[in-house]
């Protein structure tokens, strides 16, 4: 039976491949066809690359002649790029609740919480539940949003204006872009 080609993470490049016939593809992506492996591993060593088993499950195991450490090297930046995206695209985001009657220490409080999470990078929503006759007043509740985001609009901008909906009164804000 065939090598497995992958030992931890890393494919198996020549002597290690251990299969008897191999379909050989060239450095420019040209199909040299079936070889035996000993030709494969010369026509490689021949153009000053290495032989890479790229596919070992196929009938037959399908290599490579490729610079390896060029591909490492690719493959590493393009999954750092990814994860780099990836934690762009998942920012938490932290939920403060506010009042229509806020105590200002308790608002300060909140404001310099939130601008510490927003100064990492993270999305804040704030919100203000309304109860028994402050419904009759959201306006209220949209000065306390507003003046909320004025605090921190240093390093804040409104993604969402307050909005109602139902007995709360959402906000988003998100970190200011780096120029």
């Amino acid at each position: 039976m065939f090598g497995i080609a992958v030992k931890g993470k890393d494919l198996l490049i020549n002597e290690q491949i251990r299969a008897k016939e191999v379909l050989v593809i060239g450095p420019n992506g040209e199909q040299l066809g079936l070889k035996g492996i000993k030709d494969a591993q010369t026509i490689a060593n021949y153009a000053g690359f290495d032989l890479v088993l790229m596919n070992p499950n196929g009938n037959p195991p399908v290599c490579k002649i490729m610079d390896y450490n060029k591909f490492k090297y690719e493959t590493k930046k393009k999954n750092k790029e990814n994860l780099k995206k990836q934690r762009e695209s998942n920012l938490e985001m932290k939920e403060y609740r506010l009042s229509v009657t806020i105590d200002v220490h308790d608002f300060d409080t909140r404001v310099r919480n939130s601008s510490k999470y927003l100064e990492k990078g993270h999305k804040v929503k704030v919100s203000i539940k309304f109860k028994g006759r402050e419904m009759a007043h959201p306006e209220l509740g949209k000065d306390v949003l507003l003046r909320f985001a004025n605090a921190v609009s240093e390093i804040a901008e409104i993604e969402q204006q307050p909005k109602l909906e139902g007995r709360y009164m959402n906000m988003i804000l998100m970190p200011k872009k780096e120029k």
